[in-house]
């Protein structure tokens, strides 16, 4: 399962590659079949991918789902599209869900336009050619048609060794774009352009925050709960990857009474660390659900592993392909259709380790809630309330920031390019810190779904991420995520009645970095020879000697800089699987 289409759109008197008779057959082979045919748009899609067709012209691709939850079918398209310019605005609006929709443009001079949802659920890479555009959501598909080849975009390479884990609208293939989630794109004759249509700082406005914390932890209670049942009921066979963590709880706790089959599964390394199954059965017996628990192994996390096929940057990183195999492996068991993840819920959640809340506080209530703040900080860090209030006199004096800087870990000099924008980055004038941070680590959360390869295989559910939760916990101001001194205050109190006492009270948070570590010390000698027999160091984008004098060396204590390494293992892997 997963969703997987290809789309060409082309401008009026210009015939697409995809009315030609041998592109349907090709296509076919590839287990797509025709779904919308025009003069310029000709739409793919497979058995698994759900579309509907617009009365005016045009059809969304994937799940798309009222405000209440409803599925939104062919009736309610008709009710909302008449005497209506474009439904763009309405699905932003007023629904939600994983989809693309691909309308005939209101603008004069553009054909179509094409809207990712806000979530990123659905995956849309495109490109230009002379003739038209395609879209699509596996780069296997237009490269298997010989529309697109296998070169690589070198600059973006260099951007990526700089920035691992930072989205953006390249690609690593030349001539490839992402549409990145929450934009839209208008194709013309002559060349796409791209806008923003959902923004998260529209959601962190004075006139949009909740005035209490009652408020917002109703709202983000209905938020989760509605997705998360939603999502459910489409579905109905479900794994939860269930950590025993806060997030993956509460995802777990949205699922009772729910009207799907859920078994969960936790895993646990052969090193201490990110043991957390007492926490992950307490939730699980106390819901009624089985629970699976999977030892990571070591082999299985692969440092030369192949990226999946449908991989236009990379991604998936070693502790990832060990944990996608045992996934894989019990989904196969069971039986199940989709997975469920509480992935993102850190970021959506204000996991936030700074004293930016306090900060906030002080900048949009004042003095009174500014010192609460202060006091709550200071719990919630275990230190005293004197050096909460210097760390947040700090954070008020301070310039603000911008994107995380590069890492030039390992790097040769002069082989980054400079940074590739995302349009979530670009702060208004007079954001407040908090809203800075935490909106600056929810774009980093946009690429969790690509890092996660199982979700090819099966449906890939990430609730927390999902358009109405995010909306919610951004209305809610930072201050309100460290009341009492707890972090994600706001989700514990949404969640309370339904959640354990100890999972409710849990500071901790399980770690698979002795785990890497181990993988590290065991496979050292191998990735040494990896990494300085592979192309990024024949391109000279590696610094070779600081390498070999770090691989050569024992790690010291608490030296965690191995997964520097790691990840220039998961950019060699991938750039190595590129050879025609």
């Amino acid at each position: 399962m997963g969703y997987r289409y290809i789309a060409f759109v082309s401008s009026p008197g210009i015939e697409t590659p995809g009315s030609a008779p041998s592109m349907h057959v090709q296509v076919a082979a590839a287990g797509l079949r025709a779904r919308y045919m025009s003069a310029t748009l000709v739409v793919f899609a497979s058995d698994d991918t759900p579309t509907l067709m617009l009365p005016d012209g045009g059809i969304v691709i994937g799940h798309v789902f009222t405000e209440n939850g409803n599925p939104f079918d062919d009736r309610m398209a008709i009710l909302c599209g008449g005497g209506t310019a474009s439904f763009r605005p309405m699905l932003i609006r007023k629904c939600w869900g994983e989809y693309l929709l691909i309308e005939p443009s209101t603008r004069a001079t553009e054909a179509w336009a094409v809207t990712r949802d806000p979530s990123g659920g659905m995956r849309c890479l495109y490109a230009k050619s002379d003739s038209a555009t395609y879209l699509t959501s596996d780069i296997a598909l237009p490269i298997a048609l010989c529309l697109q080849d296998r070169r690589i975009h070198w600059d973006h390479i260099g951007y990526r060794l700089a920035y691992p884990h930072l989205p953006t609208s390249h690609t690593a293939f030349t001539g490839v774009q992402e549409l990145l989630a929450g934009t839209t794109l208008y194709v013309n004759d002559s060349q796409v352009e791209v806008d923003q249509t959902w923004t998260p700082w529209s959601f962190v406005t004075d006139d949009q925050h909740f005035l209490d914390i009652e408020e917002a932890s109703t709202a983000v209670r209905n938020a989760v709960s509605k997705v998360v049942r939603t999502w459910a009921e489409t579905d109905g066979s479900i794994l939860l990857e269930l950590s025993g963590g806060l997030d993956s709880s509460i995802v777990a706790a949205s699922l009772k009474g729910a009207t799907a089959d859920v078994a969960c599964c936790n895993v646990v390394t052969p090193v201490p660390g990110a043991d957390e199954r007492k926490y992950a059965q307490l939730v699980a017996d106390d819901l009624n659900f089985s629970l699976t628990t999977e030892v990571l192994d070591f082999d299985a996390a692969r440092f030369d592993a192949p990226p999946p096929h449908d991989a236009a940057t990379p991604r998936v990183a070693a502790l990832q392909h060990a944990a996608n195999a045992v996934f894989e492996a019990t989904g196969d068991r069971l039986g199940v259709t989709c997975f469920f993840s509480g992935g993102g819920g850190d970021s959506v959640f204000a996991y936030l380790r700074s004293a930016a809340p306090a900060a906030d506080a002080f900048k949009a209530q004042g003095v009174c809630a500014g010192v609460t703040a202060i006091h709550d900080l200071a719990d919630l860090h275990q230190c005293t309330v004197w050096k909460a209030a210097r760390l947040t006199l700090r954070k008020l004096m301070r310039r603000p920031r911008g994107l995380q800087p590069a890492n030039h870990m390992f790097l040769s000099a002069g082989a980054t390019p400079a940074p590739d924008t995302h349009p979530w980055l670009a702060a208004p004038a007079g954001a407040l810190p908090g809203d800075r941070e935490r909106i600056f680590v929810m774009t980093g959360a946009q690429t969790f779904r690509d890092a996660a390869p199982r979700g090819r295989a099966r449906w890939m559910r990430m609730p927390l991420i999902s358009q109405p939760v995010m909306e919610a916990c951004l209305r809610t101001p930072s201050w309100m995520w460290i009341t009492d001194g707890l972090n994600r205050a706001v989700a514990r109190r949404a969640f309370a009645t339904d959640l354990p006492r100890e999972v409710f009270n849990r500071r901790s948070k399980g770690s698979f970095m002795p785990y890497t570590g181990a993988v590290y010390r065991r496979k050292r000698a191998q990735i040494r020879d990896f990494l300085l027999s592979g192309q990024l160091e024949a391109r000279g984008l590696l610094d070779g000697a600081a390498l070999r004098r770090f691989l050569d060396e024992d790690l010291a204590p608490r030296d965690e800089s191995f997964m520097r390494i790691f990840e220039l293992c998961m950019i060699e892997s991938w750039v190595r699987h590129q050879a025609p």
